[in-house]
């Protein structure tokens, strides 16, 4: 199976990172930074604009990266390689009656550092390089169901 490749939007606003859990039905309680695969013949920015457009209702400005994660999965063949990047919202605001198109992200909640400490998210860096100037590097980290 081939190495997929995501992009991640990581944008704080208001001391607060925005989240979303794509766990469709409350299969889950993971949260993670909107975005998605990207998709051939589109750049890394443009895919991204759009999904989080998709997944939240937000128009972004894509700025530089900052975290690129590996996760995988070996009992099921699972590689990911996500490029996270650091945004900033041009149009739009979270509310609660937005409806993915594809039906994967049913939440998206804005959570400060403190409540980050609180919840399950990945990749586990993600507190710390969203809330500093970091830029990181995470090698296998492995996926959670």
């Amino acid at each position: 199976m081939p190495i997929r490749l995501a992009v991640r939007a990581v944008i704080v606003q208001s001391a607060r990172l925005l989240l979303v859990n794509a766990y469709p039905g409350g299969q889950s309680d993971l949260w993670g930074a909107p975005g998605g695969g990207a998709e051939p013949h589109a750049s890394l920015s443009q895919n991204l604009m759009r999904e989080v457009h998709e997944e939240t209702g937000l128009r972004i400005e894509v700025g530089a990266p900052c975290l690129v994660n590996e996760f995988h999965d070996p009992g099921r063949g699972l590689h990911q390689v996500d490029v996270f990047f650091r945004c900033r919202i041009i149009a739009g605001r979270i509310s609660a009656d937005w409806t993915d198109p594809e039906g994967v992200v049913t939440e998206r909640r804005w959570f400060t550092k403190a409540e980050l400490q609180r919840v399950r998210l990945k990749p586990d860096s993600l507190p710390h390089v969203a809330f500093s100037d970091a830029v990181a590097y995470d090698a296998l980290e492995r996926i959670v169901p």
